[in-house]
Protein backbone atom coordinates (compact mmCIF):
# COMPACT_ATOMS: atom_id res chain seq x y z
CA UNK A 1 0.00 0.00 0.00
CA UNK A 2 2.02 3.66 -1.04
CA UNK A 3 1.53 6.88 -0.16
CA UNK A 4 1.47 10.15 -2.32
CA UNK A 5 3.70 12.18 -1.22
CA UNK A 6 3.15 16.28 -2.56
CA UNK A 7 6.50 18.38 -3.30
CA UNK A 8 5.39 21.95 -3.59
CA UNK A 9 8.40 23.69 -5.20
CA UNK A 10 8.95 27.36 -4.73
CA UNK A 11 12.92 27.27 -4.78
CA UNK A 12 14.05 25.07 -7.57
CA UNK A 13 12.43 24.26 -10.71
CA UNK A 14 11.04 20.85 -11.81
CA UNK A 15 13.85 20.31 -13.90
CA UNK A 16 16.46 20.82 -10.79
CA UNK A 17 14.04 18.74 -8.24
CA UNK A 18 12.81 15.99 -10.45
CA UNK A 19 16.47 14.16 -10.84
CA UNK A 20 17.24 14.41 -7.15
CA UNK A 21 13.96 12.58 -6.32
CA UNK A 22 14.59 10.10 -9.44
CA UNK A 23 17.78 9.28 -7.54
CA UNK A 24 15.88 8.29 -4.65
CA UNK A 25 13.62 6.37 -6.27
CA UNK A 26 16.07 4.31 -7.94
CA UNK A 27 18.42 4.29 -5.05
CA UNK A 28 15.16 2.51 -3.48
CA UNK A 29 15.04 -0.38 -6.31
CA UNK A 30 11.93 1.54 -7.50
CA UNK A 31 11.42 1.80 -11.96
CA UNK A 32 9.98 5.13 -12.32
CA UNK A 33 7.28 6.15 -14.41
CA UNK A 34 7.52 10.31 -14.64
CA UNK A 35 3.76 10.78 -16.10
CA UNK A 36 3.50 14.69 -17.73
CA UNK A 37 0.78 16.27 -19.78
CA UNK A 38 2.33 17.58 -22.81
CA UNK A 39 4.76 15.60 -25.15
CA UNK A 40 6.89 18.65 -25.86
CA UNK A 41 7.58 19.24 -22.12
CA UNK A 42 8.31 15.42 -22.07
CA UNK A 43 10.75 15.96 -24.31
CA UNK A 44 12.23 19.28 -22.94
CA UNK A 45 12.50 16.62 -19.43
CA UNK A 46 14.44 13.93 -21.77
CA UNK A 47 17.02 16.73 -22.77
CA UNK A 48 17.51 18.67 -19.29
CA UNK A 49 17.57 14.93 -17.68
CA UNK A 50 20.78 13.83 -20.17
CA UNK A 51 22.29 17.34 -19.24
CA UNK A 52 22.41 16.69 -15.84
CA UNK A 53 25.44 16.66 -13.42
CA UNK A 54 28.21 14.35 -14.78
CA UNK A 55 28.64 12.08 -11.85
CA UNK A 56 25.18 12.02 -11.85
CA UNK A 57 24.26 9.74 -15.05
CA UNK A 58 20.08 8.55 -14.73
CA UNK A 59 19.67 6.22 -17.59
CA UNK A 60 15.40 6.88 -19.00
CA UNK A 61 13.95 7.28 -22.19
CA UNK A 62 10.94 8.74 -23.83
CA UNK A 63 7.33 6.60 -23.90
CA UNK A 64 6.98 5.40 -27.38
CA UNK A 65 10.75 4.76 -28.20
CA UNK A 66 12.25 1.36 -28.42
CA UNK A 67 13.61 -0.56 -25.71
CA UNK A 68 10.08 1.46 -23.38
CA UNK A 69 9.90 -1.23 -21.18
CA UNK A 70 13.74 -1.69 -20.51
CA UNK A 71 13.85 2.02 -19.06
CA UNK A 72 14.31 2.14 -15.12
CA UNK A 73 12.67 5.78 -15.78
CA UNK A 74 9.83 6.24 -18.37
CA UNK A 75 9.22 9.87 -19.59
CA UNK A 76 5.18 9.09 -20.64
CA UNK A 77 1.57 11.19 -21.07
CA UNK A 78 -0.11 7.95 -20.92
CA UNK A 79 -1.37 6.44 -17.93
CA UNK A 80 -0.17 2.96 -19.03
CA UNK A 81 3.52 2.16 -17.49
CA UNK A 82 5.32 -0.68 -19.43
CA UNK A 83 8.23 -0.43 -17.85
CA UNK A 84 6.77 -1.86 -14.49
CA UNK A 85 7.31 1.43 -12.65
CA UNK A 86 7.11 0.87 -8.58
CA UNK A 87 6.83 4.74 -8.41
CA UNK A 88 5.02 7.78 -10.54
CA UNK A 89 6.37 10.75 -10.33
CA UNK A 90 2.91 13.32 -11.40
CA UNK A 91 4.32 16.56 -13.17
CA UNK A 92 2.07 19.41 -14.70
CA UNK A 93 -0.94 18.50 -13.38
CA UNK A 94 -0.52 14.61 -14.56
CA UNK A 95 -3.91 13.07 -13.64
CA UNK A 96 -3.57 10.50 -10.49
CA UNK A 97 -6.06 8.60 -9.23
CA UNK A 98 -6.86 6.73 -5.71
CA UNK A 99 -6.10 3.04 -6.94
CA UNK A 100 -2.86 4.10 -8.30
CA UNK A 101 -1.66 4.77 -4.85
CA UNK A 102 -2.84 1.96 -3.52
CA UNK A 103 -0.94 -0.02 -5.73
CA UNK A 104 2.39 1.37 -6.08
CA UNK A 105 5.04 1.86 -3.75
CA UNK A 106 5.22 5.61 -4.38
CA UNK A 107 3.40 8.65 -6.34
CA UNK A 108 5.00 12.06 -5.98
CA UNK A 109 3.05 14.60 -7.22
CA UNK A 110 5.63 18.02 -7.93
CA UNK A 111 3.60 21.39 -8.71
CA UNK A 112 5.23 24.72 -8.82
CA UNK A 113 4.13 26.52 -6.09
CA UNK A 114 4.48 30.45 -8.01
CA UNK A 115 1.86 29.24 -10.54
CA UNK A 116 -1.78 30.01 -8.89
CA UNK A 117 -3.42 27.57 -10.73
CA UNK A 118 -0.57 24.46 -10.21
CA UNK A 119 -1.31 24.69 -6.20
CA UNK A 120 -5.28 24.99 -6.80
CA UNK A 121 -5.03 21.44 -8.93
CA UNK A 122 -2.64 20.24 -6.08
CA UNK A 123 -4.99 20.78 -3.54
CA UNK A 124 -8.01 19.29 -5.71
CA UNK A 125 -5.58 16.49 -5.70
CA UNK A 126 -5.14 16.07 -2.12
CA UNK A 127 -8.60 16.05 -1.44
CA UNK A 128 -9.91 13.51 -3.78
CA UNK A 129 -6.75 11.02 -3.20
CA UNK A 130 -7.21 11.76 0.59
CA UNK A 131 -10.89 11.51 0.64
CA UNK A 132 -10.62 8.35 -1.62
CA UNK A 133 -8.36 6.88 1.44
CA UNK A 134 -5.47 7.03 0.30
CA UNK A 135 -2.02 8.05 2.21
CA UNK A 136 0.00 11.93 1.87
CA UNK A 137 2.47 13.87 2.72
CA UNK A 138 3.18 17.28 1.57
CA UNK A 139 6.37 18.42 1.56
CA UNK A 140 7.90 22.25 1.28
CA UNK A 141 11.01 23.54 0.35
CA UNK A 142 10.01 27.44 1.84
CA UNK A 143 13.07 26.81 4.28
CA UNK A 144 15.39 25.85 1.91
CA UNK A 145 15.33 22.38 2.51
CA UNK A 146 12.69 19.58 2.27
CA UNK A 147 10.34 19.35 5.71
CA UNK A 148 7.12 17.32 5.53
CA UNK A 149 4.54 19.76 6.42
CA UNK A 150 1.17 17.85 6.40
CA UNK A 151 0.31 14.11 6.70
CA UNK A 152 -3.33 11.68 6.14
Amino acid sequence: MGAAFFYHLTRKPLEATLPMLLGKARQAGWRVAVRGTDSARMAWLDEKLWLGPEDGFLPHGLAGQPHEADQPVLLTTGRDMPNGAACLMAVDGAEVDAQEVQALERVCILFDGHDPAAVQAARAQWKALTGAGARAQYWSEETGRWEKKAEA
